[in-house]
């Protein structure tokens, strides 16, 4: 299925950049992470019996915590 996407440039580049490097197409990277995403908040809705939208509320809160500490880590 086709679809068009609006997204930060960064994360584009982020995407344009596996695809390079594992030698797969955009479009299959950005599937793959969006299965894996998808499934991180099923496994969280499932486990803490929480519902969809507070799911990904927590799953969003988590990905913001790691990426601000990888942050910090690179400028060390």
């Amino acid at each position: 299925m086709k679809t068009t996407l609006s997204s930060d440039e960064g994360l584009i580049r982020q995407v344009r950049i596996r695809a390079a490097r594992s030698g797969r197409s955009q479009s299959e990277v950005l599937e793959a992470a969006l299965r894996e995403g998808l499934g991180v908040i099923e496994r969280i809705r499932a486990k803490a019996k929480l519902s969809e939208d507070e799911a990904l509320e927590l799953a969003s809160e988590v990905v913001h915590e790691v990426r601000a500490q990888t942050a910090v880590k690179r400028k060390s």
